[in-house]
């Protein structure tokens, strides 16, 4: 990894692409310093101390929410309208078939989706001024309002620096949010567990468990996305003019994590969300009974948590992989999978291999999310930098490195070609 990022550091424009990404997310931290006007900043962390989903919650935003700053919201309301466009754009025609007009329909879908954020992220903002109006210097509907309104802008702030670093950067710009968020914590998180170790909270042995934990947490990462299963293709020889075509082997790579740690990120995104709605009534059964029973860390929100990161581990491997597609372009090159008939027969052949290699896949991220949760309850370790964050960060990390390559290998190819 350090050698691909020394030898990309060589060529300007990658240089200046990873500067580029760089600045985004340095102007992404000192947003975290900047606090929402009118809250007592000090009350609200020692809330937060003492709450498992706001302190995950903490974790994820990089601090943002303890310090309640301008981005406290982080990116949760853009996720969540992709999601919402990603599921409207299956179950309603016209919107799927604008996905299928290229670049335009592109564009247009991202438009809408950036609607969605704004108003996603005012509800979210006008619960969340309202949940912690107890936490105001001045509780009044105006303060709740400015609260509000700030935090609209925040969010929509860190959309507008994603769409950045996908347009002039290097790597998804909101994954890589997320990830500076994460690392950021990784120092304060240390010294928390130094000091539960110094009070005698924690014994030497439970954190020497937790550092294997982890070493084990990131192989299994790697090992997972990396694993692939590679179906076999041999194209027919043809002959066009008084050139033979053709001839020779490939595979299909189907990877046994097809959707990386986006699932791990939508499901994260969703519960989260009925929690936040559910502060608009502080005082009902239905905050009473999500915070018991849905709070971050209890059995009911481990058991959802885990189905639905298998749920979006399938929905996104659909929309990011079509057997169909894959059959036709291989029919159209005269190309057959060994034992099987071209056309439908193949493209069943690779939905059925596809389906078993992602249960596979969608099992690992939802036991290894939940893993935290489980340990929570039979160690002292507040782990919010547990699985869950490991696993976002090595992902994304590993993403990362390999659109770094892909851009060496295209200004190889362009080197070559001149």
């Amino acid at each position: 990894m350090l050698n691909t990022l020394r030898n990309a550091w060589k060529i300007p424009d990658l240089r200046n692409k990873m500067l580029f990404t760089l600045g985004m997310l340095l102007i992404f931290r000192f947003g975290i310093i900047i606090t929402v006007p009118g809250m007592d900043v000090a009350k609200l962390a020692t809330m937060v101390g003492n709450n498992s989903l706001l302190g995950f919650f903490d974790t994820i935003s990089g601090g943002a929410f303890s310090n309640f700053s301008i981005f406290a919201m982080n990116i949760t309301p853009y996720i969540n309208a992709s999601i919402i466009m990603q599921l409207l754009t299956i179950a309603i025609p016209s919107l799927e078939a604008l996905s299928k007009e290229g670049e335009e329909g592109r564009k247009k879908l991202a438009q809408y989706i950036r609607y969605a954020t704004v108003i996603l992220a005012l509800v979210q903002a006008l619960a969340l001024g309202y949940g912690l109006r107890h936490y105001m210097f001045d509780s009044g509907i105006t303060s709740i309002l400015l609260v509000a309104i700030v935090l609209t802008a925040g969010t929509a702030f860190l959309m507008w620096l994603g769409e950045l670093i996908n347009e002039r950067g290097i790597g998804n710009g909101i994954s890589l949010l997320i990830f500076a968020g994460i690392v950021s914590r990784l120092p304060s998180g240390l010294q928390t567990l130094y000091n539960l170790y110094k009070v005698g909270t924690t014994g030497i042995i439970e954190i020497i468990l937790f550092g294997v934990f982890a070493i084990l947490i990131i192989a299994a990462v790697v090992f997972i996305q990396e694993g692939q299963r590679r179906i076999p293709v041999q194209y027919a020889k043809r002959v066009v003019g008084r050139k033979m075509y053709g001839g020779q082997s490939s595979h299909i790579p189907l990877k046994v994590n097809q959707a990386g740690v986006i699932p791990v990120i939508f499901a994260m995104s969703i519960t989260q969300f009925p929690i936040q709605i559910a502060a608009f009534f502080p005082d009902s059964g239905m905050h009473k009974f999500l915070t018991r029973y849905f709070d971050w860390g209890t059995w009911g929100h481990s058991m959802l948590y885990a189905v639905l990161i298998v749920a979006f581990t399938y929905f996104y491997t659909t929309v990011t992989f079509n057997p169909v597609e894959v059959a036709g372009n291989i029919k159209k090159y005269g190309g057959f999978i060994p034992g099987i008939r071209p056309g439908k027969p193949t493209s069943d052949f690779i939905q059925r291999s596809l389906n078993r290699i992602t249960l596979v896949g969608a099992l690992f991220l939802a036991v290894i999310a939940i893993i935290p949760m489980i340990l929570m309850n039979f160690t002292s370790i507040k782990m919010y930098f547990g699985s869950t964050s490991l696993l976002i960060v090595v992902g994304v990390a590993m993403d990362f490195i390999k659109q770094v390559e892909a851009q060496m290998i295209m200004r190889n190819y362009q080197g070559f070609l001149k």
